[in-house]
């Protein structure tokens, strides 16, 4: 073991950026959402935490270098902001864990953080606020004590921070800073706050830290690449340092850090394998340590291992120390794909065979770091995965995506169909899944519940949510989705060239936790999905229902997706069957089809230079799968938690006649885009954070619909919930509904006097 480094001078070391931190059962969800009721106390939710972190260490323990740190109670981003002590005032409660639960979910005194998506991915992280007098102080003790752990279980323990570039690069300012103030502003600061936390890992006996910085792979001005290395000479200077990346190539940002004086760089050379190219072209150290990230930290497919070889042949032809890693954190996948080989529907043997979770990817990691170890080729993909059918008629489909008509043409032929209000009000489209729809749900999977039992259960659920919102008064109706498990898993179960999981669960943010299908083969709709349960609830009320449908992009992206052919090819054919799909709803009646794309920023390249091509194929699948309506039919799109501005043209290209967007914790910035963009299309910007358990008031949402008349005109503003009701209870929904119909109302009748 080198004794400058602890990196092994000989040989391949094995190690991982990062590692799923919710257990193999979701035991944290389940321990976070018992304390946040009441039932069990700040103790109990450590033991399960640390129960938690016990199973990570023992998966983890066969690397050479084990990650700490990498656990989170909700978010790495808040952990980070806890670490440098610097929670706004109006998050401090009279306990560490209540100020850390009051800036992630709120509380009935404050508002939470913001939460978005971290880079690509559908994991959302909290938006640190951060002005010119924020303070900041070392708190390295979860650091140390996690490292601790590590080592006394004799593991060789590397601590694992966020990067004090990517964290300011990441957060926002906070409100009442300066204009023209950025938090990157405050780096030398910081810096010396994180030099104080290296030195207390260094006093409990660390070696080498991972410092992350995957804003790093992202474009970056000169200015921030200036700023980069003056931080990383002065944290060097400290101990070793190990920079990670994980989202895509660090490019211009790998000379920074190795002139900065960096012991090492963690590369992703599945998205990134430019650097390796880079790296050829400097005159890099003999002694610099460089992780190759040849196995995929984001998708399940396993390995190409022979591949992945080569990639390492290549970085071990430029230094003498060399590691084996995943291409970021884990924390991306599930588990262990142990539980899909036993469960009672499992995947089918020929699918499993080519999956990696978590747990096999550490074993495809240990065989790539022995010198004996499995070089495998990754076969092709199976001819039956391929329908000639589907490709044949996506061939002859046409370049012509667009609407039948333009959007003032359309407006006005839908006003006529369907007479609304000003400041329209409605939900985003799924009503609370109580545990008794949930437990309906899994005694029919378990063959408990008769099809026909199970169908009368879950239309007694739309009469109720339709009753529901007539009495409240809103405008326009949802069926509340109570046959739906997940909005993507949903229609992955009715498609072809999908297979779901019995317990793939990743985490999406705090507890939430996602089980992503797996697109594997090409996809077609073989009957109709939604129309009868949409018939159905418009055959309860004279008020519109929304037709509810989930978009191309949003399902690729919240999905394991095949790797063997190019994105914009499997969107195409998702898009085909929402096509269908559209046309059925069209002619049962339905006169306003909702299809979702929440995850259209989500799957935004993190190169500028790659994101023209995105654009094109992401919005021209939307187009495919709507165009075909009739211009008296409304079609409804629904964004969230994103950076709008950097997808704004997007937004406008899908030409969806109404755009709901996450604008409550933002507090309204998204319009300040759309104005920018001359956007002219209707826009519901959501005024209720679904997300935290507060129920604002009606003058709170009143101001908010305010500002987006003032921003847009009465004639564009829907009133409407910023995302889905699915995750929240009955009890937070009546009254936050009740008083958002209260302030449209106000609103409306504002705008509508002489």
């Amino acid at each position: 073991m080198n004794t400058t480094t602890g990196v092994r001078s000989t040989a391949l070391q094995s190690t991982a950026l990062g590692y799923p931190r919710i257990g193999s059962n979701r035991e944290l969800k389940r321990a976070l959402e018992s304390h946040w009721a009441g039932r069990t106390d700040a103790a109990a939710l450590e033991a399960a935490a640390a129960a938690v972190r016990a199973e990570m260490l023992d998966d983890l323990s066969v690397l050479d270098a084990v990650p700490t740190g990498t656990f989170s109670l909700y978010d790495h981003v808040l952990d980070a902001l806890a670490a440098v002590d610097a929670l706004a005032p109006r998050h401090r409660r009279d306990s560490d864990l209540a100020s850390y639960f009051a800036a992630a979910r709120g509380d009935d005194a404050a508002a939470p953080l913001e939460m978005t998506k971290w880079f690509d991915t559908n994991y959302h992280y909290l938006v640190p606020e951060i002005g010119p007098d924020t303070a900041f102080a070392a708190r390295p003790a979860k650091a140390v004590a996690e490292f601790r752990e590590a080592k006394d279980r004799g593991l060789d323990a590397r601590p694992v921070l966020l990067g004090p570039v990517s964290f300011l690069l990441l957060a926002k300012p906070a409100e009442g800073a300066p204009e023209g103030f950025a938090p990157l502003d405050r780096l030398g600061d910081l810096v010396e706050v994180y030099v104080d936390l290296l030195a207390a890992l260094a006093e409990a006996g660390a070696g080498p830290v991972q410092i992350d910085e995957p804003a790093l792979a992202a474009d970056r001005t000169p200015a921030e690449l200036e700023a980069t290395a003056a931080a990383y000479r002065r944290l060097a200077a400290e101990t070793e340092i190990i920079v990670a990346g994980g989202y895509g190539p660090f490019g211009e940002a790998i000379g920074t850090l190795l002139d900065a004086g960096v012991a090492g760089l963690a590369l992703d050379l599945v998205r990134g394998r430019g650097d390796l190219e880079t790296l050829e072209a400097l005159n890099v150290s003999r002694e610099t340590f460089l992780i190759a990230g040849v196995i995929d930290g984001r998708n399940i497919w396993k390995a190409d291992l022979a591949k992945a070889a080569a990639d390492i042949a290549r970085l071990q032809a430029i230094t003498d120390r060399v590691g084996v890693a995943s291409s970021s954190t884990l924390l991306h996948v599930p588990v262990d794909l142990a539980p899909e080989l036993h469960a009672e529907h499992g995947l089918p043997e020929e699918l499993t065979a080519r999956l990696a979770f978590a747990r096999q990817k550490l074993r495809e990691i240990v065989a790539l770091a022995d010198p004996s170890g499995s070089r495998a080729t990754r076969p092709e993909t199976p001819g039956a995965w391929r329908d000639e059918a589907v490709r044949e008629r996506l061939a002859g489909l046409g370049a012509d995506a667009d609407r039948r008509a333009p959007y003032p043409e359309r407006r006005a032929a839908q006003a006529e169909r369907v007479p609304l209000p000003p400041l329209p009000t409605t939900t985003i489209g799924s009503f609370p899944q109580t545990a008794e729809l949930r437990k309906a749900r899994a005694a029919h999977r378990q063959g408990l519940m008769i099809e026909a039992d199970y169908h009368a259960r879950m239309r007694a659920e739309v009469v109720a949510v339709i009753a529901e919102q007539e009495k409240l008064g809103l405008d326009v109706l949802v069926h509340g989705e109570p046959e739906r498990n997940d909005m993507v898993q949903y229609f992955a179960e009715q498609l072809t060239g999908f297979a779901t999981t019995a317990a793939g669960w990743v985490q999406s943010y705090g507890s939430r936790c996602v089980r992503p299908p797996i697109l594997y083969g090409d996809v077609a709709r073989t009957a109709p999905i939604t129309v009868d349960w949409i018939a159905y609830a418009q055959s309860l009320t004279e008020k519109p229902v929304k037709g509810m449908l989930t978009g191309p992009v949003t399902i690729l992206a919240w999905s394991f997706v095949r790797d063997d052919q190019p994105l914009a090819d499997t969107a195409d054919q998702v898009a085909l069957a929402l096509r269908d799909e559209v046309a059925d709803l069209e002619a049962a009646g339905t006169a306003i089809i909702q299809v979702d794309e929440p995850a259209l920023r989500e799957l935004l390249p993190v190169r500028a230079a790659s994101r023209a091509a995105y654009r094109d194929w992401a919005t021209r699948s939307f187009r495919l799968a709507t165009s075909g309506a009739r211009p008296d039919t409304a079609i409804h799109t629904h964004l969230c938690y994103s950076e709008f501005g950097e997808v704004i043209d997007a937004i406008a290209a899908l030409d969806a006649d109404v755009t709901s967007i996450e604008a409550s914790r933002s507090k309204m910035e998204v319009l300040a885009d759309l104005d920018r963009a001359e956007y002219r299309s209707a826009v519901g910007p959501g005024v209720w954070d679904i997300h935290s358990p507060r129920v604002p008031a009606a003058d709170e949402m009143a101001a908010a619909l305010r500002l987006a008349v003032a921003a847009l005109g009465p004639d564009r503003v829907w009133a409407n919930p910023d995302c889905g009701l699915k995750t929240r209870r009955y009890e937070e929904v009546r009254p936050s509904l009740a008083n958002l119909v209260e302030a449209a109302g106000a609103v409306r009748a504002e705008v509508q006097r002489p």
